[in-house]
């Protein structure tokens, strides 16, 4: 136990050493949406429908640490060869193809959850502070490129 759900962050290309860990997570949605096709038929009072490729995606929303979020490398993305360097911020912006994966944390018996991995592109980010939520929080959704694959693994 005390465990903690976490995500980390490669460079998919293998240009940026390092990763970026990211622990300060509030929430996590794993989305897993297919595309449906519908047409209708002469022959029949209801209409027809297919699943088709999938549209997925990782939702979450963190508090923000400095140089997690921005980087290390004050705003100088273009010249960044770390991912710490280059932050949450940079990889989005510089739309960075990244690695990802999420630590699901242990289950309540003390076995190792799962850990959820896969490509993709951060977008959606928008921080905010406010008088109720006196820290600086923001979205952060990961686009993925393919599949997820899943492994009962603990967390790398």
């Amino acid at each position: 136990s005390g465990s903690q759900v976490t995500l980390s962050i490669t460079d998919n290309a293998g240009t940026l050493t390092g990763s970026i860990s990211v622990a300060a997570l509030q929430d996590v949605t794993i989305n897993a949406a297919n595309d449906v096709f519908t047409w209708t038929q002469l022959d029949s009072g209801s209409k027809q429908q297919v699943a088709t490729t999938a549209t997925n995606s990782l939702s979450m929303n963190l508090v923000l640490d400095k140089a997690t979020f921005f980087g290390t490398d004050d705003g100088d993305y273009a010249s960044s060869t770390t991912m710490a360097g280059l932050g949450i911020f940079g990889c989005s912006t510089q739309k960075t193809l990244i690695d990802f994966a999420l630590f699901t944390g242990k289950e309540s018996d003390d076995t190792a959850g799962v850990t959820v991995s896969g490509s993709g592109y951060i977008t959606g980010l928008a921080p905010t502070v406010s008088a109720d939520a006196p820290v600086w929080v923001t979205p952060i959704t990961i686009t993925v490129d393919g599949d997820y694959s899943v492994d009962d693994a603990e967390y790398p």
